[in-house]
Order: structure tokens, then C-alpha cells, then sequence
């Protein structure tokens, strides 16, 4: 896909909002979005915890809290404990815990459709997938604004229609996603290894899921 890797020595915009933020212009960005249901309050807080015992246990973390630390932390520390919370994360919702309804094939699709419209205008896109619970795609986007911007946009459009199609209202969306700057060609394909295989960790049948493929690559 089009799109460069993270590179170190270029600038890098970090946001505190939710979470810590890492953004760079053109960067390839492997995000997730989850459903407001997907991770129950009591796991998030369980892993705050966990996050902080692990830094402290490195004595990195100094009476501060892990959001605060994580920009500071050397390459390779960052590596290993975004490692191993990323899965902690991932496997979680593999287990598709809440109600699902993106396992509906017409409501994936609002989904599906939303992430292709400004492909290839907007911002560039590879991967993505639809599970039932959360999506994980693969995009490039030519500024930090724009990035923001667009994942607003994605999730305020699929949470309307999709509220629309089933007659609730509420929040759909869990509104900070996450996201990751992809730093190597290994890690790319990687990521885009796990997309393809994400139904199948997840025993999902075909049908229970929505994949799409760059067809750039």
C-alpha cells in the first residue's frame, strides 16, 4: 500500500488525550476499533493496573502514571510492552464478548463501505477487517489532521447509519481507537498476515466477518 514507514528521526506529534497518541505525516498506521461493549470496564481498569505494575517492576514508572511514561521510555522497552499489552488486548477481543453486531453482514458492510469511500483521496488504505466486536485496518494518511479527522468521521457516520438500520440509539463506538505506527516492512506484513487470519484465530465461519484485501499488493 502507499504510505512510509515510521521513521525515528522525522517529526513525531504526540497527543494525550485518552491515551498517548503517537501521529506522523504519511506514516502506515495499523488501528482497531472496538465496540462500546467489546472490553468491559473492569478489564480496562485491570490492565491500567497491570501496565503500571509492569514499568514499576523495571522501576520506570516513579509515583507517575504508565500514560505518562510510555513517550519517554527507550525504543526497544516501548517495543516489549506494547508487545505484550497489544496482545493482552487482542486475544480479548478474539473472545467477541458483548453483542456482536457487526457479525450482521449489512451492518459490516455500513462499516466496509464507509472505510473504502475516500480511499485513495482522503487517505490511503490497505487491509481491513470486520469482526464481529471491532475492525483492524491498515491506512496512510498525509497529515495528523487528517488522521484525526477521518477516524471521527468513520466512527460518528457507521455509529448513525448503524443505529439507524437497527433503531437504537447510544453510544456504538468505543471513541478513542487505537492505533500503532508500523516502523518495518517485516512488522507490515505481519499486520497484514494477522488481518487475513484474524477470522480464523477468532473461529469465525464465513459470513460472521467482513475482509477486505489491498489489491495493491
Amino acid at each position: 500500500m502507499q504510505g512510509e514507514f515510521f521513521n525515528p528521526k522525522a517529526e513525531l506529534l504526540v497527543h494525550d488525550r485518552l491515551r498517548p497518541h503517537w501521529s506522523q505525516s504519511g506514516a502506515i498506521v495499523f488501528a482497531t476499533f472496538r465496540c462500546i461493549d467489546s472490553i468491559p470496564k473492569s478489564v480496562m481498569q485491570r490492565w491500567d493496573r497491570e501496565k503500571n505494575d509492569w514499568l514499576d517492576r523495571r522501576g520506570l514508572l516513579k509515583s507517575r502514571h504508565w500514560s505518562d511514561v510510555l513517550a519517554t521510555l527507550e525504543a526497544s522497552i516501548h517495543a516489549e510492552f506494547s508487545k505484550h499489552f497489544n496482545r493482552c488486548r487482542e486475544d480479548f477481543l478474539d473472545t467477541c464478548r458483548g453483542r456482536c453486531l457487526l457479525r450482521r453482514p449489512e451492518l459490516a458492510k455500513i462499516v466496509g463501505d464507509a472505510l473504502m469511500h475516500f480511499a485513495g483521496q482522503r487517505y490511503a488504505l490497505g487491509d481491513f477487517i470486520v469482526m464481529p466486536n471491532h475492525v483492524h485496518l491498515l491506512a496512510a494518511f498525509p497529515d495528523e489532521d487528517a488522521m484525526e479527522k477521518q477516524f471521527d468521521s468513520w466512527l460518528h457516520f457507521t455509529a448513525f447509519r448503524i443505529h439507524q438500520t437497527i433503531g437504537e440509539k447510544g453510544h456504538f463506538w468505543q471513541q478513542e481507537p487505537f492505533d500503532h505506527l508500523v516502523r518495518s516492512l517485516a512488522q507490515y506484513e505481519y499486520l497484514v498476515r494477522y488481518i487475513e487470519e484474524n477470522p480464523r484465530k477468532a473461529r469465525l465461519q464465513p459470513g460472521e466477518y467482513l475482509y477486505h484485501r489491498d489489491q495493491c499488493r
